[in-house]
């Protein structure tokens, strides 16, 4: 995927963001790099979030095994603020999308978007393989 091809997926953030106290999403290698954000947030900010993000997303990997799974069984992760929430959701090989949402967000129907945006996605929405990173 070129990096033309990555700036074009924001608009599909954009459109997953639909929903009543939706805020920003980013879509980020499982090495913490933005490939793709939602138009409400900078692209700092954005590539911040995807670094921390990466962090998240190999915490809840790690910790697979307490409820009987193996690592490759992880498909999401919502956290819960005081003020909101993230989800974060597995995307294809190497790639997830993170989103943010105020502490009214319909937790199901945006959990429920998310899923159908990395559905209708597919494959485009994978990471390659860089050099040197192990699969």
């Amino acid at each position: 995927m070129n990096s033309d091809q990555r700036h074009d997926l924001g608009w599909m953030l954009d459109e997953a963001l639909r929903v009543p106290e939706a805020k920003h999403a980013i879509l980020l290698s499982s090495d913490g790099l933005l490939i793709a954000h939602s138009a409400d947030i900078t692209r700092d900010e954005a590539e911040r979030h995807a670094a921390a993000m990466s962090g998240l997303q190999s915490l809840a990997r790690a910790n697979a095994a307490f409820c009987g799974s193996t690592e490759k069984a992880w498909q999401q992760t919502i956290t819960e603020y005081d003020h909101g929430y993230i989800f974060l959701v597995a995307a294809g090989p190497r790639a997830y999308v993170a989103a943010s949402a105020g502490a009214g967000v319909d937790v199901e129907t945006m959990t429920h978007r998310l899923v159908v945006l990395v559905q209708r996605l597919g494959t485009e929405l994978s990471a390659d393989l860089r050099v040197g990173e192990l699969a």
